[in-house]
């Protein structure tokens, strides 16, 4: 083999958000590993992994897979990614897209620092997208 393969083992943790764990699956891609298994994973289908990596494959578990697919599933348009969310979080968006703190849109908004935040946990998701930067480049881009 001319370059070297390279598969990113990690601990699984539970607690660790979803946006989170994402952000970490695409960091190990983009620096260089070729697979991606957690560290849950029976030591069968780490032996499996190892193996379909030395033969080119791009091994991952089923979780990773799944979160990698719906990242990089086109959505129909850009402006039905938009119609998607619910006038609150497209208000959320616009104030995110204008530079405002989670405070002041809270404030804006009348609502809680908390419950803000479980409005942009809902765009991360519904968009596809693991961070701010992320959503406001959708955001920009419809």
């Amino acid at each position: 083999m001319n370059s070297p393969v390279r598969l990113a083992i990690v601990e699984d943790l539970p607690q660790m958000r979803h946006y989170l764990r994402s952000v970490r699956v695409f960091e190990a891609l983009k620096a260089g590993a070729n697979g991606y298994m957690l560290k849950s994973s029976t030591p069968i289908a780490m032996l499996e992994a190892v193996r379909e990596l030395m033969q080119g494959g791009a091994p991952m578990s089923a979780s990773v897979a799944r979160r990698l697919v719906d990242h990089l599933r086109p959505a129909a348009t850009a402006s039905g990614d938009h119609e998607a969310l619910t006038p609150r979080e497209q208000s959320v968006l616009d104030m995110l897209a204008q530079g405002l703190l989670y405070k002041e849109i809270a404030q804006h908004e009348g609502l809680s620092i908390s419950t803000v935040k479980a409005h942009i946990h809902s765009i991360y998701k519904k968009l596809h997208v693991g961070s701010k930067e992320e959503a406001l480049e959708r955001y920009r881009s419809r």
